[in-house]
């Protein structure tokens, strides 16, 4: 009966959370005004983020706190993909869907579809995106294999991508656990834009999507200096899981 009623939690429709809204404008700078306070920060690159036009951030993926950071500090309104998961409880799912997430199925099928046409939606208007593209946390701290889908909208779209480094997450919030550490430092850096135009004229070719993304992953490395692993991140345990 309980794995019924999750399952009726995550019957949604992904189209109609439309990302970022106007309530973030008013969030972003009340979160802000109490995580410099609780932790302390280093913020590099964030002035290459265009102010206009859409964009996507591609950052890697070590706590539930890095998408928080990276929204808070984000010099414009953000949206982003998050976990199916979310839509389970009330809080979780009126709290993050209203500051700009996204629900994704990460098990694919029709929910994922409507999603990634929402992300699409967000682009084709001229709005900030970011992704994990790890798809997951890493629970070991190391760097995984990206996958495809922020090539897939780059090249659709034929706008920028930011590689982001983020340091120090782990320390404050490790995968898995429910309370943060308070006085630890985080460091997040906005790289270089790639360049998609060189491989826009071969969009088409199988190949490009895996290019495309091994080149933002490296980029990712170069920020983090992680270890790199040439695979796909392991996806959680359902033993021990919490609601984060």
């Amino acid at each position: 009966m309980k794995l019924g009623r999750k399952s009726q939690q995550r019957n949604f429709d992904p189209s109609k959370y439309v990302g970022a809204t106007k309530f973030q404008t008013r969030f972003r700078p009340f979160v802000r005004f109490f995580v410099k306070r609780l932790w302390r920060f280093s913020l590099e690159g964030f002035d290459r983020i265009p102010s206009t036009g859409p964009a996507i951030l591609c950052a890697n993926h070590i706590s539930f706190l890095d998408s928080v950071f990276l929204l808070t500090y984000s010099p414009r309104n953000m949206s982003v993909v998050g976990k199916s998961e979310y839509m389970d409880s009330f809080k979780t799912r009126w709290l993050f869907t209203k500051i700009g997430m996204i629900p994704l199925d990460r098990s694919g099928g029709e929910s994922a579809t409507s999603a990634m046409q929402a992300v699409e939606g967000v682009l084709s208007r001229g709005e900030l995106f970011g992704i994990f593209p790890e798809g997951t946390r890493s629970r070991d701290g190391r760097l995984y294999k990206g996958r495809t889908g922020a090539a897939r909208l780059a090249l659709k779209f034929g706008c920028p991508i930011f590689p982001v480094g983020i340091t120090g997450t782990s320390e404050i919030m490790a995968p898995d656990t429910v309370l943060p550490k308070l006085g630890k430092r985080c460091k997040i850096t906005v790289g270089e834009p790639i360049d998609t135009e060189k491989y826009l004229s071969r969009a088409t070719e199988p190949e490009v999507l895996r290019e495309l993304t091994d080149e933002i992953m490296l980029k990712i490395q170069a920020l983090t200096r992680q270890e790199y692993v040439y695979d796909y991140a392991p996806k959680r345990s359902s033993v021990n899981r919490t609601h984060i």
